[in-house]
């Protein structure tokens, strides 16, 4: 069994002091509001009602934290890009989730949701820009993909992948669907390689 699919609930931080120790490798889940990152943690899981989304756009304002076991953990970031968000609490997600991608030293690879009806939006650059600092690995998942005909997706891909290339922004990227079920085996045993090698 993949190490993901034993994840339980840990804690939610909402600053930086509330994270919990620094003890073994963990998988950063990021992406725009509503883009479906809680249902592929679900999907990844295995599991149902492990990560909770809540249907009010920008209400996530902690780091919610997963225990994998001696394996790990997995840390899902607040949604980033709603514009009715008010700035201050957008200056507390910001260095919120600042503070944890520049400082957390166990940081073994971050998920990048994107929608792939309309990957690459301003706001997913930003991040990505933000991002690029990082020294962990990114893998880029393209959700909802079974919104796509298969014409449709192989052209998102390539294209994304052109545009990451471009930008020198060194990503993995592929197809997902929680719904389907599509590249949630291939996205799974990519995070269980990222937690072996640093084990």
């Amino acid at each position: 069994m993949s190490p993901i699919q034993q994840a339980r609930f840990l804690l939610s931080a909402a600053a930086v002091g509330d994270f919990p120790p620094e003890t073994g490798p963990e998988l950063a889940f990021a992406g725009r509001s509503n883009v479906g990152k809680s249902s592929a943690i679900n999907a990844l899981a295995g599991r149902k009602r492990l990560a909770f989304s809540s249907k009010t756009p920008g209400r996530t304002q902690t780091i919610n934290f997963f225990d994998l076991g001696d394996v790990g953990r997995l840390a899902d970031l607040p949604g980033y890009g709603y514009a009715s968000v008010p700035q201050a609490l957008r200056a507390s997600w910001d260095a919120l989730i600042g503070g944890y991608l520049t400082g957390r030293g166990t940081l073994a690879g971050v998920v990048v949701l994107m929608d792939a009806r309309h990957p690459l939006t301003r706001n997913d650059r930003e991040f990505l820009e933000w991002l690029r600092p990082v020294p962990a690995p990114r893998l880029m998942l393209l959700s909802k993909s079974d919104k796509l005909s298969r014409a449709e997706q192989a052209k998102t891909l390539a294209t994304t992948r052109d545009a990451l290339d471009k930008a020198a922004l060194t990503s993995l990227v592929q197809l997902f669907s929680s719904s389907s079920g599509e590249g949630v085996e291939e996205a799974r045993q990519q995070l269980d390689n990222w937690l072996r090698d640093q084990t």
